[in-house]
């Protein structure tokens, strides 16, 4: 792995913002350097995409130098220093230099002790590739690169080997706080990077107690492995080190599921699962990349194989609907919000639907176009298919019709109201619903032009008592 010179990016607003941050603390008389992840972006020549400052100023000490901050964490030294920078409004997470006590509960020291010591500072953090800082107004002056990397954990080195290694013991790392061990992961994949064998055996040792992690916090690292682009070298990371099966064990159970070897040549449930997670782009919407992952989470319950005819079938009778009810404890079990848990379980419901296409009602099709959030079952439909058969006929005359059909085509104004039907001598009730829907599928099928033409329908399918 190649470690590049900070040059790139080192003329961008947020730099330049977090560097006035740092010239304002040390003006002041107190250290202070960018720390963490934008030190290692910055290596990589990776645009970071914020920018933290260590201090050994205190939090007090902080508040006092900048106008405008939040104390978001100050128990923990942790104070937001919000800046303009040209047009944009940036904050800056400034954290003083700390020790950190006892982890009783696995995810947050019981208590902190403040530091001057840098070094004393990066040995508490979890990965050696975040655990550099770097001096930019060293760097500003001499433009000596060594000179301005402050690295007491080997970073530097472990990221030109390409690997992710705990700072100091691994198995006490992770056991301060758990969810070190999800990140451990993240950064894994997201990098390219291995794992160190110290590390990964620690993590496998530990991954049962990731359930001291709150729900939350798991869904959120879950949520980041799946839209940083590169999932599903993530995910098979989290199965070989036992985390997976903690955390998803309905995932788990697709390794092994044959399917039909004439639409799923690739092979069995979890490697067509997997091919459709390679597939993700970075920064894709979250709700599609869960329901990639859990679009066949009904298969391992409904497998059957049919040995009825000449030759053995294998068969996932009531797939979806199993599917659509495994995910809805998952997600409920993640926390997930009510709007993110309709969406994929909507995701989950309709990936099938394409395949009926061909035989649907125009109106059914309509109905089908006007799904909320219809362009992520059109890219999901894509990541099925282009997974399996690769046959994408369907979905290029669906992804036309969406872009090219406005939306009041789909969703029009009705004919045919609740009220007309009121005038019309139809007492409100049960059959409402059904009347108004054969009205609006005519309407949509270009079937009747007219309240008039509608209600003519109405009186020839639907009696009024």
């Amino acid at each position: 792995m190649a470690v590049h010179t900070p040059i790139e990016h080192l003329e961008s607003i947020a730099y330049r913002t977090a560097l006035g941050v740092v010239r304002a603390l040390t003006s002041a008389g107190h250290q202070a350097f960018f720390a963490g992840g934008c030190v290692r972006d910055l290596l990589l020549g990776i645009e970071p995409k914020d920018f933290d400052v260590a201090t050994s100023a205190t939090p007090d000490i902080v508040q006092s130098l900048f106008p405008r901050t939040e104390a978001v964490g100050a128990h923990f030294g942790v104070i937001l220093v919000i800046a303009d920078g040209g047009d944009e409004r940036h904050a800056i997470e400034v954290a003083t230099f700390r020790n950190d006590g006892a982890y009783t509960d696995g995810r947050r020291p019981d208590a902190v002790r403040f530091s001057t010591d840098p070094r004393e500072d990066v040995l508490r953090r979890d990965i050696t590739v975040n655990g550099m800082l770097f001096d930019p107004l060293r760097f500003e002056q001499t433009d000596d690169l060594d000179g301005s990397i402050l690295d007491f954990v080997n970073g530097r080195d472990d990221l030109k080997l390409g690997i992710i290694r705990a700072i100091g013991e691994p198995a006490r790392r992770f056991a301060e706080d758990k969810l070190r061990m999800l990140r451990a992961v993240r950064f894994a994949a997201r990098l390219g990077f291995d794992i160190d064998s110290d590390t990964a055996a620690a993590i496998t040792e530990l991954a049962p107690e990731i359930h001291q992690v709150s729900a939350e916090r798991v869904r959120d690292e879950l949520s980041r492995m799946l839209t940083e682009g590169h999932a599903r070298r993530a995910f098979e990371l989290l199965d070989e080190l036992n985390l997976l099966v903690e955390i998803l064990p309905e995932a788990v159970t697709m390794h092994g599921v044959e399917q039909p070897a004439d639409w799923h040549p690739e092979g069995d449930v979890w490697v067509h699962t997997m091919l459709l997670l390679e597939k993700l782009k970075p920064g894709c919407p979250a709700t599609l990349a869960w329901g990639a992952l859990l679009h066949d989470i009904g298969k391992p319950a409904t497998y059957q194989l049919d040995r009825s005819g000449i030759l053995p079938r294998i068969r996932f009778s009531g797939h979806v609907e199993v599917g659509v009810r495994i995910a809805e404890v998952i997600l409920r079990r993640l926390r997930f919000s009510n709007e993110d848990t309709e969406q994929i379980l909507a995701l989950i419901k309709n990936h099938m639907r394409f395949g009926d296409v061909p035989q649907m009602k125009e109106s059914t099709i309509k109905r089908f176009l006007r799904l909320p959030n219809f362009n992520e079952h059109l890219q999901l439909h894509w990541l099925d298919c282009s997974s399996c058969h690769g046959k994408l006929g369907i979905w290029q005359l669906m992804k036309e019709r969406y872009e090219a059909e406005p939306a009041e085509e789909r969703r029009p104004q009705l004919f045919v109201t609740g009220r007309d039907l009121i005038n019309a001598g139809y007492k409100p009730g049960p059959r409402f619903k059904s009347i108004l829907e054969a009205a609006e599928d005519a309407q949509l099928e270009g079937a009747i032009h007219s309240t008039e033409d509608g209600l003519a329908l109405i009186r020839d399918r639907f009696s009024t008592s």
